[in-house]
This record gives structure tokens, C-alpha cells and sequence, in this order.
């Protein structure tokens, strides 16, 4: 990992005395990859920050290997967020927005009207699992909220906030029944854990580091902070994916594509912009058997 641990890492906590953990998520140098490859209206910029964090929160969580995709869809001004973080901890994003019609001051309801929001875990191996639902709270946190209690069942909250600079994230989720056995106790406990993390504000969570807040929030309880966990921009994209992208239509489709292109198919990357340019060499080479190890140019 080349980021530094204080600038992009998800750092999980444990209290001793109650049957919960949690999880905290601070992207800068990512999140700001993220924001430099397309010109995000402000609100745009919110939301693909706050969604990042919870993919970030969300990996922390998960024991697997391979790649954790969020994907938010609309009817309206941003119809695509999609984020993609893998076990690696490797993360990139993108939007898809209509900035004309994005008021400054625009709602998640403003930008994403009838929205739906998709998990999806995509295991090296085994079998993959999609989780859908509705974008009907007030904001993401809220949403990612409802998602677990709709489909999972399991006690989890979220608190994500993003400014354009920092993305900031907080997650609560209940353990199996151990230190705390009576029912009425465990939901009591579960009610003061989440009703105190409720008191953060959202410059609160953007500014302090995870010691502070904590002990903000917690100094009374037993509360364990362990080390923290190194997240970094990365794009998967490359020429040789592009390629194959290219085999997949067939030689006549894609000789048919360099004619109609002016002598050449271009392969832009959304995520990083990154642009693969294939001429009608390339494509008799890839289709020859021969590879790509005579590209012709890429450029940014």
C-alpha cells in the first residue's frame, strides 16, 4: 500500500462490555483520485465520498476475497454512483450526472429520485451474492441502514459524511448474543450505543481523529481500538482487459468498428479515463494469436 495510514485506513473498534463492534473509515488521497478524473458538481462529489466510505466500512467488515461493488441507480440528475473496492483494499468510483439539472443545495431525493442501491460481493471463488434495495431514506447513511435491516437482519447503522476533501464514515453492528444474555438488556445496550453515536455531528466526524471520537462518544464504556488498515485508489482497467473486451464481438465486428471509427477503436476507462487505442494491426495481431505486446499508443 502506498497510502499513509492518516490519510486513507478503516481502523475497527470492540467494546469489551457489550456485544457490539465498530468501524471508522477517514479517505483523503483516494477519495480526491476519485474527484480529479471528472468535474463533480458539488452535491455529485458528497455522495460518491459517502459512498466510498461505506464500501470502505463495508470491506472492513467482510471476510472474503475479491471484489465489493455498490451501485446506486436513479430516474433522475445522477442515474449512476458506482463504487467498487476490493479485498485488496483498492478502491475506485465514478458518477454519471446531468450537472444542468444539480442545484447546489440538492438532496439525495433531488438527485436520485426512485432510486434503488445494490450490494454486490463478487468472490474470487464461489458464488456471487447481490443484495437490492430501495434508496428511500433521507440520505445514505440512512439507506445503508435500511439495507441491512431489510435484508440481513442484523443491527447495523451508518454514519457517512463527505465534504469534497474528506470522506468520513462510522458503523455500528451487533454481535451474537455473548456478554449480554437478557433480551430487554441487549436492546437497551444496542439503543444507548447507537443513540450516542447519533449525538456526532458531521463536522465532528470530518474533523477529529478516531481517538477523539471515540472518546467523545464512549468514555464511560470498555473500548477497544485496533490498528489501523490501509485503503488505496487503484483502477483495474488495462490494455489487455480492453482487448479482450474486442475478442468478445468477433474479428468481423471489430475490424467493421476500426472502419467506422476512422482507423482506429477507442477504449475509454470511466473510472480513470485512461484511453486504449486499437488500429487495424492490433486487431489482425489480437486475432492472429499474437497478443498485445505491440500496442499502439494509450494516452490519458
Amino acid at each position: 500500500m502506498t497510502d499513509l495510514p492518516d490519510t486513507d485506513f478503516t481502523q475497527r473498534f470492540i467494546f469489551d462490555e457489550n456485544d457490539a463492534r465498530g468501524e471508522l473509515v477517514s479517505l483523503e488521497r483516494s477519495y480526491a483520485e476519485v474527484l480529479a478524473k471528472h468535474p463533480y458538481p458539488e452535491p455529485v462529489a458528497q455522495l460518491l465520498g459517502e459512498l466510498m466510505a461505506a464500501a470502505s466500512l463495508l470491506v472492513g467488515t467482510m471476510k472474503f476475497d475479491g471484489l465489493l461493488i455498490l451501485q446506486a441507480r436513479s430516474e433522475g440528475p445522477v442515474p449512476l454512483l458506482m463504487i467498487e473496492c476490493s479485498s485488496e483494499r483498492e478502491i475506485r468510483g465514478l458518477a454519471r450526472y446531468e450537472a444542468d439539472l444539480i442545484a447546489p443545495d440538492a438532496t439525495l431525493a433531488d438527485l436520485m429520485p426512485n432510486g434503488v442501491l445494490a450490494l454486490t460481493v463478487d468472490p474470487t471463488e464461489g458464488q456471487r451474492y447481490q443484495g437490492i434495495v430501495d434508496l428511500d431514506g433521507e440520505n445514505l447513511s440512512e439507506c445503508f441502514t435500511n439495507y441491512f435491516v431489510m435484508s440481513q437482519q442484523i443491527g447495523t447503522r451508518f454514519w457517512l459524511n463527505a465534504d469534497g476533501k474528506r470522506a468520513r464514515g462510522l458503523l455500528l453492528q451487533q454481535l451474537p448474543a455473548d456478554r449480554i444474555k437478557d433480551d430487554d438488556e441487549r436492546t437497551e445496550s444496542w439503543r444507548n450505543l447507537t443513540a450516542l453515536a447519533g449525538t456526532l455531528t458531521a463536522e465532528e466526524l470530518l474533523a477529529l481523529d478516531n481517538e477523539t471520537i471515540l472518546h467523545r462518544l464512549y468514555h464511560e464504556e470498555a473500548v477497544r481500538l485496533f490498528d489501523a488498515q490501509g485503503l488505496r485508489f487503484h483502477c483495474s482497467c488495462s490494455r489487455e482487459r480492453s482487448a479482450n473486451a474486442l475478442v468478445s464481438l468477433g474479428l468481423e465486428d471489430a475490424q467493421n468498428l476500426v472502419v467506422e471509427h476512422g482507423g482506429h477503436i477507442e477504449i475509454d476507462c470511466q473510472f480513470c479515463n485512461q484511453r486504449y487505442l486499437f488500429d487495424a494491426a492490433d486487431i489482425a495481431q489480437l486475432f492472429a494469436g499474437a497478443g498485445i505486446d505491440t500496442p499502439s499508443d494509450t494516452r490519458h
